[in-house]
């Protein structure tokens, strides 16, 4: 049974922090790797996170997975964490209590 997952990624050393996320090398490469993601289920949402002066920062992306590993294992061939423009920082099991859609 599936279950759902925050994975939190923050900006490593290849990131840019002068450009947004859409200016970042390979973009489009990483824009097609989440949108198959998204388009298997696998990501049910995500986006940057916003840090001071509105650059972002990072990223969260909520999941459904078997197991941290299924996770972990999707996410590594992110274009941008393989280039080192974003690391994997935590992938956590997150039980809903509240949910306003339901």
């Amino acid at each position: 049974m599936k279950s759902t997952f925050v994975a939190i990624s923050s900006a490593s050393l290849n990131r840019d922090s002068s450009k947004g996320a859409r200016e970042q090398p390979f973009w489009d490469e990483h824009a097609a790797f989440i949108d198959r993601l998204v388009d298997e289920g696998f990501i049910l949402m995500g986006g940057p996170l916003v840090g001071e002066a509105g650059m972002p920062h990072g990223a969260l992306l909520i999941v459904k997975a078997e197991d941290e590993n299924e996770v972990r294992e999707k996410l590594k061939n992110d274009p941008w964490f393989m280039r080192g423009i974003l690391k994997l920082e935590s992938v956590k099991r997150w039980e809903i209590f509240i949910d306003a859609k339901k």
